[in-house]
């Protein structure tokens, strides 16, 4: 498988970023540099200083972020204060593309960004961490702070997002007995140490410590688990705050209904709700105020659009409904973070599943149908939802960003290279072969041997590959919440008209799954910063159900989301 200064201005760039540098960034009326304690700043800042104003300098000596119940809202350092908010993954966006992603943001008003951390991503194995490249959770956070962001943080441990397993890595399953998102000793004492890697990176960026981040979320929509283990929320609040401390303000999320706030709740947590458009905000918030009489109305997700699982038609939400009931929100004096603003990607083997009537696994795309297309390119969600800002508060001088630049490469044939399980040595055996978990496979590739399909690779005019499929079913996506055991080229969007079903590397980065005999994704994203543009480009693709003789890949300058070739049911599926 390919591999997996004290008191330095947030103004000066952590790291070189082409084409926008922040001398050009325009800061909104109120805005001051914040300021980043014990950050570095690498070979990118010249010389010279920035004489901050009276009330900046002033703003900078006493910081503080909480709520002010008497009042109903936020307090921040003493003032009134409400967060218009977009989600933003930065799993889901390659490092490459964040500051495009988020300057965007920026640029449509919005004042904060609330951002998910994946445990799973970043810790593959017990006590392995990776926090280098696209994982780089710093230097993310970092450049939110250069470009006048606040950050909402939700660092789980369980985050849900349709991401694998709900962001839990799966090797906790290697205790047979273990019970996920309770106080069962064997979970907490992972949890506890995930934190203690965790969380001494996040306490410097507080708010109240000079950073940008102004609250934390524990859990996420606990009230809708069969748990319902008030210990286990106890334990999680001792334990942020022990590393954290007093200051910060912690709030949870749960869906706008009273039996998913009670289990989901608990005293010293702000309990807040989520709903999408077309509902009464009226009455929705009126579900919040049963658990919080005062305090801010918080709706933490507002969704903007909804998600896609195979088989099913591609999800949509009219723009106006969105920005309808967001002005609805706004003219409350609520706060609203928007999910998502800018869904991305489930690159690799991230995608998860949901798991209701029936096993529903998400597509590769997380669009989201947001304001911020999946390639990140504003749509006119986006400019719909800037007016509604622009009515409440002053945007930000400036033109929006352009689209990314796309490239529809064409056809490209591919040649077959091998069979799959081809001298691969000795198999795992048995009537029920093991499964991944407990040879420490994170992410299997299997098949049954009437389906073995071929390895295929291609190499197009702008080298390479290689990869190695695991043993012997696929998984789809590790359900994330039911039960305890359920689990720089241009960019351009893959097509596979002869192909069923499998996965796709280029230059060794996988692009995610394909599958689009069964729909509603027919294209996978391929983000610019993958493709080399000067050595040749390698592709290799791993099909899993039945390998055509002849088989090619179209590269388009568009995506295609919303159609099948087969109905479900059929043997394409």
């Amino acid at each position: 498988m390919p591999p997996s200064s004290t008191g330095q201005l947030a103004l000066c760039p952590r790291r070189p970023v082409p084409s926008w540098r922040a001398g050009q960034l325009a800061l909104a009326p109120g805005w001051c540099p914040l300021l980043l304690p014990n950050s570095t700043c690498r070979g990118c800042c010249s010389e010279g200083t920035l004489t901050l104003p009276a009330w900046c300098q002033a703003a900078s000596a006493a910081r503080s972020f909480g709520i002010d119940y008497a009042n109903n809202c936020f307090l921040k350092d003493g003032a009134p204060f409400r967060y218009i908010s977009g989600s933003i993954h930065y799993a889901r966006v390659p490092a490459p593309s964040w500051k495009d992603r988020l300057l965007k943001m920026y640029m449509s008003g919005l004042n904060a960004v609330q951002v998910y951390v994946p445990w799973n991503y970043h810790e593959p194995l017990p006590g392995l961490f990776n926090f280098a490249d696209d994982r780089d959770l710093e230097a993310f956070l970092d450049l939110t702070a250069q470009l006048g962001l606040l950050v909402i943080l939700r660092p789980g441990p369980y985050i849900c997002a349709e991401w694998e397993m709900g962001g839990l890595p799966a090797w906790l399953l290697w205790k047979p007995d273990i019970k996920l998102r309770s106080s069962d000793p064997d979970f907490l004492q992972a949890v506890d140490s995930w934190l203690d890697v965790l969380l001494p990176m996040i306490k410097p960026r507080l708010y109240h410590n000079g950073g940008n981040i102004i609250s934390i979320k524990v859990e996420n929509e606990y009230g809708s688990y069969y748990a319902c283990d008030y210990d286990y929320l106890r334990h999680l609040l001792a334990a942020f705050r022990a590393r954290l401390g007093a200051q910060v303000l912690l709030f949870t999320t749960d869906g706008n209904k009273e039996a998913a706030l009670r289990c989901g709740t608990l005293q010293g947590l702000y309990a807040t709700v989520d709903f999408g458009p077309g509902r009464n905000v009226t009455a929705a918030f009126a579900v919040q105020r049963l658990y919080e009489p005062k305090g801010p109305l918080v709706n933490s997700e507002y969704y903007t659009g909804w998600l896609d699982y195979w088989g099913q038609p591609h999800s949509s939400t009219d723009p106006e409904l969105v920005a309808s009931g967001l002005q609805d929100m706004l003219k409350l004096g609520a706060s609203v973070n928007m999910y998502m603003f800018q869904g991305g990607t489930n690159f690799g083997y991230w995608s998860g599943a949901d798991y209701k009537d029936k096993y529903k696994p998400v597509t590769t795309s997380y669009d989201y149908d947001a304001p911020l297309s999946e390639a990140g390119d504003p749509t006119p969600k986006l400019f719909a939802i800037r007016t509604v800002i622009g009515k409440f508060q002053p945007l930000p001088s400036g033109p929006m960003p352009p689209p990314t630049p796309k490239h529809a490469y064409g056809h490209l044939p591919l040649h077959r290279v091998s069979p799959v399980l081809r001298g691969r040595g000795q198999q795992p055996s048995g009537a029920c072969p093991a499964p991944a978990s407990c040879f420490g496979e994170m992410h299997e590739l299997s098949s049954p041997s009437s389906l073995l399909g071929a390895r295929r690779r291609a190499h197009p005019p702008w080298r390479r590959g290689g990869c190695r499929s695991k043993q012997g079913e696929e998984k789809q996506g590790l359900v994330p919440r039911r039960s305890d055991r359920q689990g720089t080229g241009c960019r351009s969007h893959k097509d596979s008209p002869s192909l069923f079903q499998g996965q796709l590397w280029i230059n060794g980065f996988n692009l995610g799954r394909f599958w689009p005999r069964r729909g509603p994704q027919q294209t996978l994203f391929v983000p610019g910063s993958v493709l080399s543009p000067v050595a040749p480009n390698n592709i290799t693709l791993l099909e899993l159900q039945a390998a055509p003789e002849k088989a090619q890949l179209l590269f388009l300058d568009r995506p295609l989301l919303n159609q099948t070739r087969s109905p479900p049911g059929t043997g394409a599926a």
